[in-house]
């Protein structure tokens, strides 16, 4: 059983701030800025791939009224919503989750994509790749 599983079965504790029939969300337990929150569904799926569709679309609601909330109670200025789904894109519990990063003017963590240069020959291939 993984440790999202356990803090659903309530063997773990946790900083719940929100709960519903499908979703449990709670505070990051390395908090990258104040108010770092995870979304997670309370059903066991190990990442987007495997989210079925009717639930991903109640994924992005909660996670819309979890942003709000936050936004609301903290006064951040903006934020990041992020997923790695896989090993390779840095997942490291295997289970779905979805994190709210808040961010503050003056905060450190830098989650910016990094600039390439523009690649007319490497867009046409992948491009072919996916509309063929």
């Amino acid at each position: 059983m993984c440790i999202f599983c356990k803090i659903l079965n309530k063997e773990i504790p946790s900083y719940k701030i929100y709960e519903d029939e499908d979703f449990y969300a709670m505070l990051d337990i390395s908090q990258a800025t104040p108010g770092h929150t995870l979304v997670l569904p309370k059903k066991h799926i190990t990442n987007i791939f495997d989210l079925p569709e009717d639930l991903a679309s109640k994924l992005f609601v909660v996670v819309k009224k979890v942003s709000d909330m936050l936004k609301e109670k903290l006064g951040f200025n903006d934020l990041n919503i992020l997923n790695n789904s896989g090993e390779v894109a840095g997942q490291t519990v295997m289970h779905l989750h979805i994190h709210i990063i808040p961010r503050y003017s003056k905060d450190e963590i830098n989650l910016s994509p990094v600039e390439h240069e523009y690649n007319k020959e490497l867009l046409e291939k992948v491009y072919a790749k996916i509309t063929n």
